[in-house]
């Protein structure tokens, strides 16, 4: 069949404007597919916006210590403002504290300014986690309602306890853990999550009292926490020391490495752990020891390093059929990712050497084994 120019021109004009249709309709789908897929990849690795998302593990948890600022402040830094605004973001399952959310510990601080304290800290901690259904574990800080005795052998910060005490079980103040046994909370507790088995001593001293070793060797030996798929312990004074100026008893916790051998052999992971104010992934034996980072004032130096003081804020992913752990841990005035491998290979304190959580004692070199002062096991 002839066709004329008119004909030509218009059955031109049907071809092209098909084959768009065609190809748009392909565009559509690709664009549709790929932001499907993000939206699948974002959901596995979520992150406030702008910042690294490492992949969600089978439970996240977001760890934060020692927030307060001086004694007596009713204020916090920037840095645990920006924390708590940004942590929904990473969608954890549970929210950890290592410690010190107040600036106790004065005795001339007046049950007025206590209680002051930690109606700021509700303010810009508690009511927000709340508000965003994230349970909160944590552990009593020297500055929340230390332990010390006096030489009588009575408490010297009675008065702070009975009001850390008083403040979280006000039933306002619910911090939405499964407890397993509240009986001496929030001193020492125990609770789980998602087949996690978490105990909190009280570890705002250097002293864990026979008491207490006795309570947590039945709650760690316990059918709940033998079952459970990870062991946890969160405690205020770290086994070893890590941080510059904490290097000294008082600091640490006394008998380390007796405590190291009970939490080892009651098959604990991980033992969480504030007041050194300096982040550092170690493990000593099988135990594992997240020091974790201050977030409010004063944050120190690691022992052996030349790194500047950080503060931090670590997200902890755990996989419950490896029994393993990830740490994504971020620089909380640049919100850059903490490259690990830029962190000393060991620090030798004077109670015993912390490798970091990468290495083994047969990975070190023998000029870093020459800094242990204490054989490593």
């Amino acid at each position: 069949m002839k066709l004329n120019r008119r004909q030509l021109v218009a059955m031109v004009g049907m071809i092209v404007s098909f084959s768009l249709a065609i190809a748009l309709h392909k565009t559509l789908v690709t664009a549709k597919d790929t932001s499907s897929s993000t939206q699948q990849i974002l959901g596995k690795a979520p992150a406030p916006k702008g910042l690294f998302a490492p992949p969600k593990g089978d439970l996240r948890m977001v760890v934060i210590s020692d927030l307060n600022s001086a004694y007596g402040s009713t204020d916090y830094e920037p840095e645990v403002t920006r924390a708590i605004a940004l942590i929904p973001g990473w969608q954890p399952d549970l929210v950890l504290g290592g410690g010190d959310m107040i600036a106790g510990q004065k005795a001339s601080l007046t049950q007025a300014q206590i209680q002051a304290m930690w109606a700021a800290f509700d303010t810009y901690v508690g009511a927000p986690l709340r508000q965003n259904k994230l349970p909160f574990g944590f552990t009593i800080g020297n500055h929340d309602g230390s332990a010390a005795l006096g030489a009588n052998g009575k408490l010297t910060f009675a008065q702070e306890r009975q009001l850390a005490a008083a403040y979280w079980n006000n039933p306002q103040h619910d911090p939405g853990l499964q407890f397993v046994d509240r009986a001496k909370f929030p001193f020492s507790y125990t609770f789980e999550k998602q087949g996690i088995f978490y105990l909190v001593w009280d570890a705002s001293t250097a002293k864990i009292s026979p008491d207490q070793l006795a309570w947590v060797k039945q709650s760690l030996a316990s059918p709940k926490a033998q079952q459970a798929k990870l062991r946890i312990v969160i405690g205020h004074l770290p086994l070893y020391a890590v941080a510059v100026g904490r290097d000294k008893a008082g600091e640490i916790l006394e008998n380390p490495e007796q405590l190291r051998s009970l939490l080892e052999r009651y098959r604990v992971h991980t033992y969480i752990s504030g007041h050194h104010h300096a982040y550092f992934p170690g493990h000593r034996g099988d135990l594992e020891l997240l020091h974790a980072g201050a977030l409010g004032g004063g944050p120190r130096p690691l022992l052996n390093s030349q790194l500047p003081p950080q503060k931090t804020l670590t997200v902890v992913d755990v996989n419950l059929g490896s029994a393993t752990t990830t740490y994504t841990t971020y620089e909380m005035k640049t919100l850059q990712v903490i490259d690990q491998q830029t962190l000393p290979r060991l620090i030798a304190g004077p109670t015993g050497t912390v490798l970091r959580r990468d290495l083994k004692w047969q990975n070190l070199t023998p000029a870093d084994q020459s800094l242990s002062s204490q054989p490593h096991p």
